[in-house]
């Protein structure tokens, strides 16, 4: 009997050693559908979901999970999605040392959603929460650094989530704050975002080269809704969903949040819209230039093969500007960049600007959402299409007084 067990665990030892022909190569991070406290205690667990645990594991975890009958598989990987090189705006220095300044206060996708071409500043948002899911944000930048209430980062290998850190290696989540809701600074010299008064919420959970894992992207969504988000922007995406994204959206969704999701930039490709934009609780938004023109590259959805003025699964709901847009940039200046990264702020930048108008409602999130559809302004084909939904929601003018 003795010598039985000998030649097992020899034979297990050699098993744990010889090549594992499954090995899946997308990266070291995988979700293990189990709960038990065993594995996750054995694998260093990273975060909980519904179906179990995901953790960083090494080859011989990931044989050893696999012999013994553990489901392991790997989690899926996300992209930021700018469409273009960075093209850095030539410092301006200001007044105040080292103070560098846009060349536009307010850029033309300012101007354009705001309707108004003599814009010199913007409005509104106050008190509404933003959560910007993204490589982090540079907090020290003069116009967002009194925007900014929660700062965590969601990609440290040794901790699940660190309070305090969500220093901005790649600039791409600093440009989407901006867009969002730059105020100008204090000494009013920088830029403007769509709603400056509003509240950032920067949550990193994506790399210095802009990808991002699901699980980090699922953690910073759920715990943005725990944290009272009113809404939640996802620059970033991929060709297929994600279990784990699915989830935690579906968390938000259900806590009274609106998520915006960028399209991606597969266009012109029909179908190509990217997830979690697909979703059809995700306000999916694509991408036009300056003459109000669909980008070429930006993704596409399936509107002319679902129930008309029904946003259902891989449908596009709307669209912004996101052809040379000038936001901050995480040197503490400003760059100008593409994409439908670009767009997806804009829309959650106006959310925010009329959440206040209907926070009274039973479902803010859903009055916004469909107020959106009520205050577009047609871009592309007459009525629902599948480059930009609805059309382009801008700031409702104010109403002529009597």
């Amino acid at each position: 009997m003795k010598k039985l067990r000998k030649l097992y665990f020899i034979g297990l030892f050699a098993l744990l050693l010889a090549p594992f022909t499954v090995f899946a190569a997308d990266g070291t991070r995988y979700l293990v559908k189990s709960n038990s406290q065993f594995w996750k205690k054995t694998f260093n667990a990273r975060h909980d979901f519904k179906d179990g645990f995901t953790a960083d594991l090494n080859d011989w975890q990931f044989r050893f999970g696999k012999i013994l009958g553990v489901s392991i598989e790997p989690v899926g990987i996300l992209q930021v999605l700018p469409e273009q090189e960075v093209k850095e705006v030539k410092a301006v220095k200001g007044m105040v040392k080292t103070r560098l300044l846009p060349s536009d206060q307010t850029p033309w996708g300012i101007e354009s959603i705001y309707n108004d071409v003599n814009i010199a500043k913007t409005s509104g948002g106050d008190g509404v929460k933003v959560a910007i899911v993204d490589t982090g944000v540079t907090v020290g930048h003069p116009d967002l650094k009194a925007r900014i209430s929660k700062c965590k980062d969601f990609t440290n290998l040794r901790f699940p989530v660190v309070n305090g850190k969500c220093e901005d290696k790649n600039g791409h989540g600093t440009h989407v704050a901006g867009v969002i809701l730059a105020d100008g600074g204090a000494d009013g010299l920088g830029i403007y975002g769509v709603a400056p008064a509003a509240v950032l919420y920067a949550l990193k959970a994506c790399s210095l080269n802009g990808t991002c894992y699901a699980d980090d992207v699922a953690a910073a969504i759920k715990n943005a809704a725990d944290d009272g988000a009113n809404i939640i922007n996802l620059s970033l995406g991929s060709d297929r969903p994600s279990v784990l994204i699915d989830e935690a959206v579906n968390y938000a969704v259900s806590k009274g949040v609106l998520v915006v999701a960028a399209a991606g930039n597969d266009g012109p490709y029909p179908e190509s819209i990217d997830y979690p934009a697909a979703k059809s609780n995700v306000v999916a938004i694509g991408a036009f230039d300056s003459n109000f023109k669909i980008a070429d590259w930006s993704s596409r959805g399936i509107n002319s093969q679902t129930v008309p003025l029904v946003i259902e699964e891989k449908d596009m709901e709307l669209a912004a500007p996101g052809v040379n847009i000038e936001s901050t940039w995480n040197n503490g200046g400003y760059a100008v960049l593409s994409g439908t990264s670009m767009a997806s702020p804009f829309v959650a930048g106006l959310v925010a600007k009329l959440w206040s108008d209907f926070s009274l409602e039973p479902d803010p999130a859903q009055a916004v959402r469909e107020f959106l559809h009520k205050i577009v302004f047609d871009i592309d084909l007459p009525g629902e299409d599948n480059t930009s939904g609805f059309g382009f929601a801008r700031v409702p003018l104010p109403i002529p007084q009597p």
